[in-house]
């Protein structure tokens, strides 16, 4: 897998019938879909980042992998996770560049009050797969809160 995008398919967009996918499309979307019907919480898919990620969004989205579904943790706690305690706004960058939301879950951290932060696909977006986790939101502003707050999971 190696990119995942929110948003509408232009009109004029094409695509081949499903028995024509490769396997791994087929894969990749039975798994997607699984997990938007609460049916899987993790993913067992190979990612490729393509080969265009830094060293530090290794390991940035190594860490987000590790977020338990249904939980958050927040750009500084990840920072120090990966031992980089002092980077929490770089955390901040590599999250936003993510290519494959979802799989590698941005959408589970938050600021380091609990409130809901940026997000490619949009807040809503970020709300509702929050909320399909069974994580409660006030809404899908840039400061609304998340319920439970931010709880350091230590996975080290």
């Amino acid at each position: 897998m190696r990119r995942i995008e929110f948003g509408p398919l232009p009109r004029e967009h094409h695509t081949d019938p499903e028995d024509a996918w490769p396997p791994l499309l087929r894969d990749a979307v039975r798994q997607i879909t699984e997990y938007f019907a609460r049916e899987r919480r993790t993913f067992d898919l190979p990612l490729d980042f393509g080969g265009v990620t830094t060293a530090f969004q290794d390991d940035v989205y190594r860490r987000l992998r590790e977020i338990p579904y249904g939980h958050v943790v927040s750009y500084g706690q990840v920072a120090a996770d990966i031992g980089r305690p002092d980077m929490a706004r770089a955390v901040g960058q590599a999250v936003g560049a993510n290519p494959i939301p979802i799989l590698v879950p941005c959408h589970r951290v938050v600021s380091s009050d609990g409130r809901l932060t940026g997000f490619a696909g949009g807040l809503a977006a970020k709300s509702a797969l929050l909320r399909l986790e069974g994580i409660d939101v006030e809404g899908e502003d840039p400061g609304s809160r998340v319920h439970p707050e931010v709880i350091p999971l230590d996975l080290r």
